[in-house]
């Protein structure tokens, strides 16, 4: 049998939780193992019990904030994927929003049937919508920061500017990204890196 895949809900809304549970509940290899109220306990949460995938609803206060700042703690400091359950249709908000995030990918609330082949594909490796999320957060950088970037991630450097002008470019992309260093940059961005290597 293939390995159970731990799973941790982050959500506000009782009745969703009670759905999730009975469509997840079906499957053997899925496992819930912790289901969170709020950001700063999913967090902790994560941290603790290594969840392989978190469902996270970003609207856990009275905007996106918490959602926001707990998905993109739980990818810094856990190897958990994130995957956004939402109901924001407008895709210029939900673009912006999961960018911040660094989510894995997400789904609408509202298509609760494709939760569980998404589970999976994510679980099994990097997905086309992971790599396309990640390459949205990177859309803040100028292409000479994105060339930083790529020898941040530990690409051969091929550019013909000073070490200094380098040097303050990486500081300039941890600042964008609002990461604190290349460690963590390298841990967010990592499917992108296995994307080449393909």
């Amino acid at each position: 049998m293939k390995q159970v895949i731990k799973i941790q809900i982050v959500e506000n809304d009782e009745d969703y939780i009670w759905l999730l549970r009975k469509e997840l509940e079906q499957h053997e290899r899925l496992e819930i193992i912790g289901v969170c109220t709020d950001g700063e306990q999913a967090v902790e949460t994560a941290r603790r019990l290594k969840p392989d995938i978190v469902l996270m609803d970003l609207h856990l206060g009275n905007s996106y904030e918490e959602g926001i700042r707990a998905s993109k703690e739980i990818r810094i400091k856990t190897d958990a994927k994130v995957l956004i359950l939402t109901a924001l249709y407008s895709r210029t908000i939900l673009e912006n929003v999961l960018s911040q995030s660094f989510a894995s990918g997400y789904i609408m609330k509202d298509q609760l049937p494709l939760l569980v082949e998404n589970i999976y594909a994510l679980a099994e490796g990097g997905t086309g919508q992971e790599r396309i999320l990640l390459q949205a957060a990177l859309s803040c950088l100028t292409a000479a920061e994105r060339a930083v970037f790529d020898i941040m991630m530990g690409e051969e450097n091929r550019s013909h500017s000073s070490t200094k002008t380098i040097a303050n470019q990486k500081t300039q992309v941890l600042k964008k990204l609002k990461l604190d260093n290349k460690k963590d940059l390298q841990h967010v961005f990592g499917a992108l890196k296995e994307e080449k290597k393909k």
